[in-house]
């Protein structure tokens, strides 16, 4: 195992020797105000092309993807690698492309890495795959790749592709699924399309997954009913499975989500057509059996990336939910009380114009986002340390802090 470590971190050093020297990033520095302090952004790295989905490796580096189909290393300190390769051929039309990446939980000796991506089929068709490989020693490529997972049946569009990829306290990988822009699918049981779908690393089905053993499923499936599901983490201290997706023309959804559960795409929703008419399929907001969000944005905000604040460096930000913007351009920061219910929240970076892709905590306390656009930026956020007078949190999380918007709480049902 420490030789392994070893020629791992030594690969990365020599790899990163080669590459372009930092674009001086301290530079590219600035401060942005936050209703709980200041905010400090820098660009780390510019140059990527739609950049999608971001990992961080054991060495401090992290793994990027391009959606037309490459995947990167970037440094801390603005180095860009070149391609690398062993990356499976995508479909890059429409919202297609390289997707998400995520590293297995034991990389430290298997050094296997995830992609998520939509995958070309017949006569135009392609669909959401999981692909699984392992980083070569010197950083500069995947091996032993296969594709471990496909939705089926793959269909003649080219959007909601999903897709996002995270592991959960269970050890097993969790996948979100759009609906490829055909609202009926999200409510087919026999289809993945508009699923979050559970696996075992290998991409075989856990034996406790809901619908095993009905036929009428397909056994993949652990919730249903989602439209164009772009956010997934799992809560830092419950273990609760969360994700946002985007509504049609208003009601983009944050989801907590419950084994076997149905969150109602398209038979309920809080949006409408992008037309500005009722979606054909949906019988109002609510319905018996269907789950409501635990936020939902009128109008849209584009929801992204997903994840939670849960570090000490900034204890004005601690147990907020971040939620990337694509249409909003601004990151998200939603505070929770203790039922899970959104009590506050606030836009960040929306002075900078930037669609936000992806958004990460790192284990140094800090918000690492990227930029969706042909010259895409890496961008390391640093939260406010220092509460501004007046402006304490309060000690019990079930209460905004003064200086937060806040936000009327709704009733919501526990999922579990």
């Amino acid at each position: 195992m420490r030789r392994a470590a070893l020629a791992f971190a030594l690969g990365s050093l020599l790899t990163a020797s080669l590459w372009p020297s930092p674009t001086g990033a301290q530079a590219n520095t600035q401060n942005t105000a936050s209703q709980l302090g200041t905010v400090r952004v820098t660009t780390i790295a510019t140059g990527l092309q739609n950049p999608w989905g971001l990992a961080f490796l054991p060495d401090g580096n992290f793994l990027v993807t391009e959606r037309p189909g490459r995947l990167r290393i970037v440094t801390p300190q603005g180095g860009v690698s070149t391609a690398l390769t062993g990356v499976p051929a995508v479909f890059a039309q429409g919202q297609g492309g390289l997707l998400d990446v995520a590293l297995d939980p034991a990389f430290a000796t298997n050094r296997r890495v995830y992609l998520s991506f939509a995958e070309p089929g017949t006569n135009g068709t392609a669909g959401t795959a999981v692909y699984r490989a392992e980083l070569n020693a010197g950083g500069t490529g995947l091996v032993n790749g296969s594709v471990i997972f496909r939705v089926t049946p793959k269909l003649n569009t080219q959007g909601h592709f999903g897709s996002r990829l995270a592991f959960g306290p269970d050890g097993f990988l969790y996948v979100t699924s759009g609906d490829n822009q055909n609202n009926a699918t999200a409510q087919r049981q026999n289809q993945h399309q508009g699923k979050i779908v559970r696996l075992r690393t290998d991409g075989t089905v856990p034996a406790d997954n809901p619908f095993v053993g009905n036929s009428a499923w397909l056994p993949e499936i652990w919730s249903t009913g989602h439209r164009s599901p772009q956010g997934m983490a799992f809560h830092p201290v419950t273990g609760q499975l969360w994700m946002n997706e985007h509504g049609p023309k208003g009601g983009d959804e944050l989801n907590r989500i419950g084994r076997g559960l149905n969150y109602g795409w398209p038979t309920i929703t809080w949006g409408i057509g992008y037309d500005d008419r009722p979606i054909p399929e949906a019988t109002g907001t609510s319905a018996p059996g269907l789950e409501q969000p635990q936020h939902y944005w009128v109008p849209s905000i584009g929801t992204s990336g997903l994840a939670f604040y849960n570090h000490p460096k900034s204890p004005e930000w601690m147990g907020s939910v971040l939620v990337g913007g694509l249409v909003s351009r601004s990151i998200h920061r939603l505070r929770l009380d203790a039922n899970h219910r959104v009590v506050a929240q606030e836009q960040l970076l929306s002075g900078l114009n930037w669609r936000i892709r992806d958004v990460r905590v790192g284990a140094d306390g800090n918000i690492y986002a990227l930029t969706d656009d042909s010259n895409g930026r890496v961008l390391r956020i640093e939260p406010p340390t220092v509460t501004p007078r007046g402006k304490r949190p309060a000690t019990l999380p079930s209460s905004a802090p003064s200086g937060e918007t806040r936000v009327p709480a709704k009733a919501v049902r526990d999922p579990q």
